[in-house]
């Protein structure tokens, strides 16, 4: 059996939001919690493949973990693996935006197959995950990734390995600093994806050094 396991960490918090929606806006990350991002070197794998997305923040939150003592490599950046574009409503006042589309969709800021303007849907954003996941998975099968990503994403990464509806994948939660795990097991006979844990909080998962 072959075991590729996914260590997906939700960037840190954004240093100011303003109480806007940023999605795709590039704001930088608050990496002032050291006791978060040691518990989380603590817990990564050496010898993992590293990756972030193009967003700033995803960067600064890998390199904080590195300079808690993780063994670290050169993060390879995908852009495809950014929070979901939701186009003209970034910048607007999030409660606004949530408050615009009603209670069905009270787990993320608007339906799941709802396309911002200039933007995207969450049914986009599991559309251009899906297919890196995929390709990382082979490029590096039996191996570590770590990936800090995005709340959005770590939800896209779910969705497609668990095949859950759009609507059903947006009821994770996935706080800044969290760890999910997920691993790809593949053999002779076929190849399925485990969940070990979702929205662990640092320090959550058993050290693995």
């Amino acid at each position: 059996m072959q075991t590729t396991r996914w260590w997906w960490i939700r960037h840190a918090p954004v240093t100011d939001d303003g109480g806007r929606v940023y999605g795709q806006r590039d704001l930088p990350a608050n990496t002032s919690d050291t006791q978060a991002f040691a518990a989380l070197a603590a817990t990564m794998p050496r010898q993992a493949i590293w990756v972030t997305s193009n967003l700033q923040r995803t960067d600064q939150t890998a390199r904080a973990i590195a300079a808690a003592g993780a063994d670290f490599a050169e993060p390879v950046v995908e852009p495809d693996l950014a929070e979901q574009h939701f186009g003209d409503w970034q910048g607007e006042i999030r409660t606004e935006v949530f408050a615009r589309h009603g209670d069905p969709h009270a787990l993320w800021l608007m339906p799941a197959r709802v396309r911002a303007p200039g933007g995207e849907s969450f049914e986009d954003l599991c559309t251009r995950v899906a297919p890196v996941v995929t390709r990382l998975t082979r490029a590096h099968a039996g191996k570590d990734i770590i990936a800090v990503a995005h709340g959005g994403t770590i939800r896209a990464a779910l969705q497609a390995a668990m095949a859950l509806s759009y609507e059903r994948a947006v009821a994770f939660t996935t706080d800044n600093l969290s760890l999910t795990r997920i691993d790809h097991l593949q053999n002779q006979q076929g190849e399925a994806w485990r969940v070990v844990g979702v929205n662990l909080p640092p320090g959550g998962f058993p050290q693995t050094k």
